[in-house]
């Protein structure tokens, strides 16, 4: 009885160390990169974005001192990284593109106006393509990106 109760046990905390390796392994990986994407735009202090928050594949951080802003996407299609200098626009509003009649968001971006130039600079957020769990995603990252403009607005 004692070894099978060993064995059973065993067998349990395999299944349950599984994932949460392969769960630390993904963290560790993500927060390399998005370090080395903050060394990319501010080599010499990547510390320096003060605040950092990630959903969905998506990774926003933001150097409120020196107004930087760089949006990560981390999506399996297509990883890209997108900085925008905060010192060189004059406002950031979120655009919502809705399919046909009905108010299901297919995509949100962020439009930045250059100060100078009055440019248009687009940034994607969410392409409703590349949402694997549909609705429910663009509904969380509508809300995400809302809090984001609220910050980015505040830095502008």
């Amino acid at each position: 009885m004692e070894t099978s109760v060993t064995i059973i046990g065993i067998v349990i905390a395999v299944i349950v160390a599984i994932p949460i390796y392969f769960s630390a392994r993904s963290s560790t990986a993500n927060k390399t990169k998005i370090l080395d994407i903050k060394k990319k735009y501010n080599p010499n202090n990547p510390q320096e974005f003060d605040l950092t928050e990630s959903q969905s594949n998506k990774t926003l951080t933001i150097d409120q001192k020196n107004r930087k802003f760089i949006l990560m996407n981390f999506n399996p299609n297509q990883q890209e990284s997108t900085y925008v200098d905060l010192r060189t626009v004059s406002s950031c509003k979120l655009v919502l593109t809705t399919e046909g009649n009905s108010n299901r968001i297919v995509k949100i971006d962020y439009e930045f106006l250059e100060r100078e130039t009055s440019n248009k600079i687009t940034v994607p957020f969410y392409d409703f393509d590349d949402d694997r769990i549909k609705q429910i995603s663009a509904y969380q990252d509508h809300m995400f990106a809302k809090k984001w403009l609220k910050i980015i607005q505040d830095s502008i």
